[in-house]
C-alpha cells in the first residue's frame, strides 16, 4: 500500500513577523530618534527669555485650530491650510507637467541632433542659472496675472534639469541597440518607444525628481509676491501678522509635501524602469 505524500512544512509565522518588526525598527526608529532629539534641543534653546522663535509646544498651541481643521473657508484669503497647499498644488501641476512634456522632447532633440546640440546646450546652461524669482517681473509683464505668471514661473525653472538629463540619457544608449533597430528597420516613431525611452528612462526621470523639487520651491517663493490663495502667500502674511508659529507650520507642511512629491516621482520611475532608475 503506497504510502501518502508528506504534508509540506510550513514556514512558522512567528519568525517572519519578528524579521519584519527587526526591519521597520532599523527604518523607523532612527529618524524618530533623530526628530526627538531636535524638538527636545529646540524646546531648550527656545524657551528662554528673550528667544526669538517659539518652541514646539507653544507652536503646537498657538496652530491647534488651523492643524485640527484645515478645511475652513470664510471667504477671500481667509482659508485653511488646506486650501492654501492645494491652491499651490494645481499650480504646481500645470506647470510641471508642461515642463516634463516640452523637456523631454527638447532633451531628445539635442540628445539625438549634434547640432541641436551645439546649438541650444550653451543657451540651456546659462538660462538654467537664472533664479527662479527673477522670471516673475517678465511674466507678470507678459500675463498680466498672477496664476499664468506663477505657473511660468514653475516650468521655466523646473525644465532645464528635464532636458539636460533626458539629453544624457539619449546619448548614452547604447550603440548596439541603435545597430539592432537599424537591422529591424525600425522607424522613427518605433525607435522612440521600444528603443529610446526604455533605455533613457533612469535618467529622465533623475530630471522629474530634480524638477518636481524645484517646481515646487519655486512656487512657494512666487506665491510671496503675487498674493492670493497659496501655502506661499500664507506664509509670507503669517509674517506680515507676526504670526511665527503658523510660519513654522506651515514650513513643515512645505518640507512633507516636497518629501511627498519627490517619493511619488520616485515611484514611478521604478514602476517604468523597473527598478533601474537613479535613486
Amino acid at each position: 500500500m503506497a504510502q501518502p505524500a508528506a504534508a509540506p512544512k510550513r514556514t512558522p509565522i512567528g519568525p517572519k513577523l519578528a524579521s519584519l518588526a527587526g526591519s521597520l525598527a532599523t527604518r523607523i526608529l532612527p529618524p524618530l530618534v533623530v526628530i526627538a532629539l531636535l524638538l527636545l534641543l529646540w524646546q531648550l534653546l527656545c524657551s528662554r527669555p528673550g528667544a526669538g522663535l517659539p518652541p514646539p509646544t507653544k507652536v503646537l498651541t498657538d496652530t491647534w485650530d488651523l492643524i485640527v481643521d484645515p478645511f475652513f473657508d470664510n471667504g477671500g484669503i481667509d482659508k485653511g491650510l488646506f486650501w492654501h497647499i492645494s491652491a499651490s498644488l494645481q499650480r504646481v501641476a500645470i506647470g510641471f507637467s508642461l515642463a516634463a512634456v516640452v523637456g523631454v522632447a527638447l532633451g531628445t532633440l539635442v540628445g539625438q541632433s549634434t547640432w541641436a546640440m551645439r546649438g541650444l546646450d550653451p543657451l540651456f546652461q546659462v538660462l538654467r542659472t537664472v533664479p527662479p524669482l527673477a522670471w516673475l517681473p517678465l511674466s507678470l509683464a507678459a500675463f498680466r496675472d498672477g496664476q499664468p505668471s506663477a505657473i511660468f514661473v514653475i516650468f521655466i525653472t523646473s525644465i532645464w534639469p528635464i532636458i539636460i538629463n533626458t539629453a544624457v540619457g539619449i546619448r548614452n544608449i547604447p550603440q548596439d541597440y541603435r545597430n539592432v533597430s537599424a537591422v529591424l528597420r525600425l522607424n522613427g516613431f518605433e525607435f522612440f518607444y521600444k528603443i529610446m525611452v526604455p533605455s533613457a528612462a533612469p535618467y529622465i526621470f533623475t530630471g522629474l525628481r530634480i524638477g518636481i523639487g524645484l517646481s515646487w520651491l519655486a512656487i512657494v517663493a512666487a506665491e510671496m509676491l503675487i498674493g492670493g490663495v497659496g501655502i506661499g502667500f500664507f506664509i509670507w502674511d503669517a509674517w506680515n501678522s507676526s504670526k511665527m508659529s503658523e510660519i513654522i507650520l506651515a514650513l513643515i507642511y512645505v518640507g512633507l509635501i516636497g518629501f511627498l512629491l519627490d517619493r511619488v516621482v520616485a515611484l514611478a520611475g521604478n514602476l517604468v524602469t523597473r527598478g533601474t532608475s537613479a535613486h
